[in-house]
């Protein structure tokens, strides 16, 4: 009893958070606990302020407020089944709907609002809450893994669309239609997110080593990150800063990942360009991917060159090139400072040459995750 409660949280169980989100421009946080759930203001980084709290309904593990108003949309383990949407500043239920199966998910802007099933999506309009849509022949979903663009204009939502590799189907919520699938990973999905406009999608797999930025609604992939190399993780949650510049990424390690996502013309070398991959070789740690370049065999997405020695390059560490590969004869970059030449084999291989020493590594075709 005395170790039972030397773990318990202040306030005894009761108060035990079982879970919490952030509103949609990120002005609220919102969290769940076997006694109600609570509604906090994010003016101040100092402290949080209560903005509303209520013990009306118990075990809440699914609360989400539609930005700075008084609707909040509540799920309960006394009733997984049923949603409830609520008016806190006027204490009152404003409408509540039942489901086939428990709720996992709830996602909602100013247009729709989302429940996630497992095996299926229920689309309502926001005004009126009106069931306007029930997608049925999705893949099973256990996680309830969806996405909502908070912008009500372009009203997309993302979710996935295979039960064995990392497909996204791409929807149009204003016009109930889909609107394309991409594929975005080998492994299954872990994780999705809009950006703040609805114009780029970010997405994850369960191996959680690589990222990848889509254009919507074309479904084009913009950009790719290397979270990691060896180790894989389960990564929780995928979030963009406001302004579209940042992609953060948070997982079950110690470590949360920021991205800049920067803006390039293809005849710049640049690290989006360049993406650093994982080569499965032998005493290889990395990669750098190089544009296409003429008489270069490409029989593979793209080649790049590797690196034998850990020292000199680091596993979530960039390159920075000097020079542009697709005009030059001799490529230079520098590995923490280090100078490194590429050169092209008659074979059509090109190598890495630690100060022009032939010896150091060869190219090799990238092996994607």
């Amino acid at each position: 009893m005395e170790a039972e409660a030397a773990d318990a949280p202040p306030g005894g169980v009761e108060s035990a958070l079982s879970c919490f989100s952030f509103n949609q421009d990120c002005t609220s946080l919102a969290t769940g606990t076997k006694a109600g759930y609570k509604l906090f203001s994010l003016s101040s980084v100092e402290q949080l302020d209560q903005v509303h709290g209520s013990n009306e309904i118990p075990d809440v593990y699914i609360v989400e407020r539609l930005f700075s108003s008084s609707l909040v949309v509540v799920v309960s383990h006394t009733k997984p089944r049923q949603m409830n949407v609520y008016h806190f500043k006027k204490g009152t239920e404003i409408c509540n709907y039942s489901y086939s199966s428990n709720i996992l998910s709830i996602r909602l802007n100013r247009q729709r609002l989302l429940v996630c099933l497992e095996e299926s999506i229920y689309i309502h309009n926001i005004k009126d809450m009106k069931l306007l849509k029930t997608l049925l022949d999705i893949p099973a979903n256990p996680t309830g893994l969806c996405a909502l663009s908070i912008n009500h204009s372009n009203s997309y939502l993302a979710y996935p669309g295979s039960l064995t590799s990392g497909e996204i189907v791409l929807y149009d919520g204003n016009s109930l239609k889909t609107v394309c699938t991409i594929a975005a990973h080998e492994g299954t999905l872990a994780a999705i997110t809009f950006n703040a406009s609805g114009s780029k999608l970010a997405s994850a797999s369960e191996k959680g080593t690589v990222i990848r930025v889509f254009s919507v609604p074309d479904g084009q992939k913009l950009y790719e990150f290397r979270r990691g190399m060896k180790r894989y993780v389960t990564i929780s949650s995928l979030v963009f800063s406001m302004d579209s510049q940042f992609l953060c990424a948070s997982s079950n390690t110690e470590t949360v990942h920021i991205f800049k996502l920067e803006q390039v013309t293809n005849r710049q070398s640049t690290r989006r360009a360049f993406d650093l991959e994982w080569l499965h070789g032998k005493d290889v740690y990395g990669c750098y991917q190089l544009p296409p370049y003429p008489g270069v065999r490409h029989d593979a997405s793209g080649q790049g060159f590797c690196h034998c020695t850990l020292e000199l390059l680091r596993t979530e560490e960039h390159l920075y090139p000097l020079n542009d590969p697709e005009v030059a004869t001799a490529a230079s970059c520098v590995i923490q400072w280090t100078p490194l030449y590429v050169q092209f084999g008659s074979s059509g291989w090109r190598r890495v040459c630690l100060n022009q020493n032939p010896q150091l590594a060869w190219l090799r075709n990238n092996r994607r995750e």
